[in-house]
């Protein structure tokens, strides 16, 4: 079982939907940082498909995890279930036009005895801090996160903007218009929580120790710009902070560094100046 020592989800912007969620249920535990490319008309949701997938997965989890043996085959249930209700409502032209469709990067942990088993999609990530102090960092965030910030850096220049309007530029919308009929042309949809089940298939799994004691940091890359992208900390005294004082400084810091430190993005390229922000903290 893990305790839930805090939680924290914020949205990026007041007027914008929170498209991030985080879970606990038994010895299962998640965060879920959801998107869609912009521009999409929403079907599901009155603003974005991408919190009504956010919404949907945490409570299909919640429900169906104590039940579940392998983290695999619960988001191959769950995303099925999704695609049902998806296509209940949404025309019939974008049942399969997985370019329109919510996406999410998400972190799935399992405590299976002395183990936590770790399921990624995307750039969330788990932190997992031994008793002795010792910390893990699992998920695929870091290289993600490089690559993200260099395209960002590049756009902007481009298009001489900063992360307040970079996402209404020609030069973004050019690239964000390639960059989908790049996909749709390779007809293969993203390994990420979707409507397409057989992404399960493509999930990174990863072990930790867990014994008793072990804390688990679950956080969306909102969160986890405090480390990978602004390197305001390592992940130890990330953990560290989290444990003293809880999550709310910390993501009051990065707040403070998105919006006083480096409102431009030029210390920090990036294409929101803030993104949604989510983490849950756990002991085992």
């Amino acid at each position: 079982m893990f305790t839930v020592l805090d939680r924290i989800s914020r949205p990026g912007h007041p007027d914008k939907p929170n498209e991030d969620i985080c879970g606990v249920s038994g010895d299962w535990a998640w965060v879920i940082d959801t998107s869609i490319f912009p521009g999409t008309a929403p079907v599901m949701h009155d603003k974005s498909d991408a919190a009504w997938l956010a919404r949907f997965a945490n409570e299909r989890l919640s429900n169906l995890a104590p039940q579940a043996e392998d983290g695999v085959t619960l988001l191959r249930h769950v995303m099925a279930e999704a695609r049902t209700a998806y296509r209940a409502v949404a025309p019939k032209e974008r049942h399969e036009d997985f370019v329109t469709w919510p996406l999410g990067a998400m972190t799935l942990v399992r405590r299976r005895g002395d183990t936590l088993d770790v399921w990624t999609f995307g750039d969330t990530t788990a932190y997992v801090r031994q008793p002795d102090g010792a910390v893990q960092v699992l998920g695929d965030a870091p290289g993600l996160r490089e690559a993200e910030a260099a395209m960002a850096a590049d756009l902007m220049r481009q298009a001489g903007s900063r992360p307040t309007a970079i996402l209404d530029e020609p030069v973004f919308l050019a690239w964000l218009a390639e960059r989908r009929e790049r996909q749709r042309k390779s007809g293969v949809p993203a390994a990420l929580l979707s409507f397409n089940p057989d992404a399960a298939d493509r999930l990174r799994h990863e072990t930790a120790p867990c014994e008793e004691g072990t804390t688990i940091l679950l956080a969306s890359d909102g969160f986890s710009a405090l480390v990978d992208l602004y390197r305001a900390m390592e992940a130890r005294a990330l953990m560290e902070a989290a444990l003293a004082s809880g999550l709310e400084p910390l993501a009051n810091l990065a707040r403070e560094i998105e919006t006083q430190a480096d409102p431009d993005g030029t210390l920090y390229p990036r294409f929101k100046q803030s993104d949604d922000t989510t983490a849950i903290l756990l002991r085992a």
